[in-house]
């Protein structure tokens, strides 16, 4: 229970110490409107707290650039972006930069349609708000809002309705669209399209001419001024679905359409050069749609499946490693697919349908051996991913054949899946590790200052050290960083910002690549912001970025510096780490330091500062029996109030030498009664050598008891303790004391403390009572005396003179 209660509040003072360390960074909380149609300029209201020294929007994506910035107040500020005509459609992000910080990531969406807003009020079917087919409607659901539009259309026109709500990262919005008759007949609904994952998508060909009623609300008929919506309305194409699911690089391949109110229909697209993910737009005469189908592009041979194949025998054959894609399109359908194999062969076999290309199908995969059918391995959802992964080594040479079915034995023209079959090789990501939950980390570096994180490292199927570089970082800035051990996966690197150095941000790539040159591996940056939280903090919506957010600040007035120890680290050791600051004329306020990182075995305080007009704080370090021994990096971080809030900086790096134990101790027991003394034993068994005399002490005697330290060498075997236990010493086994060894080297101590000896205070013996002294002998009664004859009468003389003479 008592851990628990440190581990709790060391959790609360680390979050306040976070909270308090950002508290300076603008905080940008929406971009009003939500969206931009490309080829137009547009001003855009940017709203949030700290944002009075706006200095520019950074963009991950190019197509959209800043004209102008207006700072209005420290809530509030304009803009004019500039979207490009062949801009993406679809969701873009960005953050704010100021003089002090980088904003969290925010949303916007790019359209092809001309924008209006919503004008209130439109909550009456009767009374809806006119549209145009061919608009995107910027609107807002509030609690028990229904919005409605209206639009004219012709007998056999396609009329296509898609919103996108929660995909805007503002809040938990689940919306529900529908297409309504003038007699309020709902033509088409829509709730959860996998396609736009929580997102709606209605679309109908009109039965006849007239007008056509929009219907958006919260699916449960809530709302809030968060739940902000973009509506696109027009005869624009919008299949759900299409196979191939992919091609190879540069390839032009023919789609199929499916789930189009207009029915099939087949479109050429030329993919891109480079494999990946490649987003999509299908696009006809009559418009493109607003956001994407997903395709795969890659170099492995591809399969389409080829019917029947609803058992083992009718397998359709494929390579592997290599793709196959396929339709499960009814009820209790299944698709079987065979590969050969060599025994013991490993095989990674993924299926990419509701989460890989947002298909309809719930998958489930199985895979059997050819030849006699023997169930090897299954999944149905792989770490909290709908879609099915799994890794098999083959049991023998022939061929593997691979089941694929819906989870709920569903059947669906849009059930479309793709099956991947590759072998094992190497990858290699970088992440940068949050430090406030749920919050993607950024960079500030004040002018002439530094700043620091911790980079870490994905390896898969290979090992060893890495070396990092960092491309495109704001002039001024230097990195200090060194190769990453095989042995760990965390770096800490530290960026240094010049005085000289310009206020200016960039989108930083960090590349990762093997020390062994043979290992043609990169990884690169990838970073989830997480926007949308659901039950559980379950992420339902965010961004992944390919690049991190790194900004030059302005100057703050502290520095800080780790004064380098000139002793090691020793397991199971302690240590005071002094850094020192440097402060500027005028500024006295406290400063909160930490370490950046704890390398492994380590513990250091997270609740020590430098008080307010001092100059040097010490932060408890302590090494357990465990640490890794070596030459560790370290690098300290220090937070403190400035302006409208908080400013943090970094040390340059010091090096931690950790080494093993001074001494082995060995323990014994020990008793004692109170008021006594005893002789505590403690065995040494030097580690290694040390210089001079060490001190042993021994540390957590109950009240009462001392022991004075002893000297010892490093040839000591042991160290005898004389204890002394007062009268009034608590009685009962003391099982808490240590032993403390210290050892003086350049003049600092070297500190080891170990223990588990036990000391047993017993009460003294009561004293023993005399034993009862034995009974005095009686004396000796005198035999009383015979009492004096009483003389005879005259008969009684007759008659014995007569016994006698007979």
């Amino acid at each position: 229970m008592k851990r628990f209660h440190l581990l709790g509040l060391a959790w609360i003072v680390n979050t306040l110490i976070a909270a308090a360390t950002f508290a300076a960074e603008p905080n940008l909380q929406r971009i009003e409107p939500p969206g931009l149609q490309r080829g137009t300029e547009i001003e855009v209201i940017l709203r949030g707290d700290r944002i009075d020294d706006a200095q520019e929007v950074m963009f991950y994506e190019p197509g959209v650039t800043m004209k102008s910035l207006e700072k209005v107040d420290a809530k509030q500020a304009k803009m004019v972006l500039a979207v490009a005509p062949d801009c993406r459609l679809g969701q873009h992000a960005l953050r704010l930069r100021t003089a002090s910080g980088i904003s969290d990531v925010n949303l916007f969406y790019v359209g092809a349609l001309p924008e209006v807003n919503e004008k209130e009020p439109n909550n009456d079917f009767k009374e809806p708000q006119p549209i145009e087919l061919g608009t995107t409607v910027n609107g807002v659901v509030q609690n028990e809002d229904v919005d409605y539009f209206v639009v004219e259309a012709k007998k056999g026109q396609r009329i296509s309705a898609e919103l996108a709500g929660l995909r805007l990262g503002r809040t938990f919005f689940d919306p529900y669209l529908a297409i309504l008759n003038e007699q309020r007949f709902e033509l088409a609904k829509s709730d959860d399209e996998p396609l736009v994952y929580q997102d709606c998508v209605c679309s109908l060909i009109a039965p006849e001419d007239g007008k056509y009623i929009i219907q958006v609300r919260e699916s449960s008929y809530g709302g809030n001024g968060n739940c902000v919506y973009r509506l696109s309305v027009g005869d624009f194409p919008r299949p759900l679905g299409v196979t191939p699911t992919g091609g190879k690089p540069g390839e032009e391949i023919e789609l199929t359409w499916l789930g189009d109110a207009a029915g099939p229909h087949t479109a050429k697209v030329k993919l891109p050069e480079t494999p990946g993910e490649f987003l999509y737009y299908p696009e006809d005469e009559h418009g493109i749609a607003p956001s994407p189908n997903r395709l795969f592009v890659s170099d492995l041979p591809a399969t389409f499946e080829v019917e029947p194949n609803a058992n083992r025998d009718q397998a359709t054959a494929m390579a592997a490693p290599g793709v196959a894609t396929g339709v499960i399109g009814e009820k209790g359908d299944e698709d079987y697919f065979k590969f050969p194999a060599k025994k013991d062969q490993e095989y990674d076999i993924r299926v990419y349908a509701r989460e890989g290309i947002r298909s309809y199908l719930d998958p489930v995969i199985n895979v059997f051996q050819g030849s006699d059918g023997k169930h090897i391995q299954g999944n149905d959802d792989s770490n909290g991913n709908i879609d099915s992964y799994l890794r098999i080594k083959a049991p023998e040479d022939g061929d593997l054949v691979i089941r694929v079915r819906d989870h709920l034995n569903s059947g669906s023209p849009l059930n479309v899946y793709r099956v991947e079959v590759s072998q094992r090789t190497p990858a290699l990501t970088v992440e940068v590790p949050e430090v406030r939950q749920y919050v993607a980390r950024t960079v500030s570096i004040p002018q002439g200052n530094s700043m620091a994180i911790l980079l870490s490292a994905r390896r898969e199927n290979f090992g060893g050290d890495l070396n990092f570089s960092f491309e495109d970082l704001p002039e001024g800035v230097e990195v200090t960083t060194f190769p990453m051990a095989a042995n760990t996966n965390v770096l800490p690197v530290l960026l240094t910002a010049k005085p000289e150095a310009q206020l200016d941000g960039k989108l930083v790539d960090a590349v990762a690549r093997p020390t062994n040159e043979d290992l043609k591996i990169e990884g690169h940056v990838k970073q989830r912001s997480l926007l949308v939280r659901g039950q559980n903090n379950r992420d339902m919506w965010g961004h992944d970025a390919a690049r991190l957010a790194v900004a030059v600040t302005e100057k703050v007035p502290f520095k800080l510096e780790i004064v380098q120890p000139k002793v090691p680290l020793v397991r199971d050791g302690s240590m005071q780490l002094k850094v020192v600051a440097t402060r500027e004329e005028g500024f006295d306020g406290e400063i909160r330091i930490r370490l950046l990182n704890d390398p492994p075995g380590i513990g250091a305080s997270r609740s020590i500062k430098i008080e307010k007009g001092q100059n040097e704080a010490l932060i408890p370090m302590t090494a357990n029996g465990g640490a890794q021994v070596g030459t560790h990096k370290i690098c300290v971080l220090g937070s403190a109030g400035y302006k409208a809030g908080s400013v943090e900086v970094a040390t340059p790096f010091a090096d931690l030498v950790v080494e093993d134990r001074l001494v082995d101790f060995a323990f014994n027991k020990a008793a004692v009664e109170q008021g006594q003394e005893t002789k505590v034993v403690v065995g040494l068994s030097p580690k290694r050598d040390f210089p001079g005399e060490a001190t042993v002490q021994l540390l957590g005697l109950p009240a009462g008891t001392t022991a004075e330290p002893v000297k010892v060498t490093k040839d000591a075997e042991e160290a005898v303790f004389d204890v002394k236990v007062a009268k009034d010493a608590k009685d009962g086994k003391h099982a808490s004391i240590v032993a403390r060894i210290t050892v003086t080297q350049n003049e600092e101590p070297i500190i080891q403390t170990n223990g588990n000896i036990e000391l047993r205070i017993d009460k003294p013996l009561p004293p023993k009572v005399a034993s009862a002294a034995p009974p005095k002998a009686e004396a000796k009664k005198e035999a009383p005396k015979p009492a004096p004859e009483k003389p005879l009468s005259r008969l009684e003389q007759l008659r014995l003179a007569k016994q006698q003479g007979n």
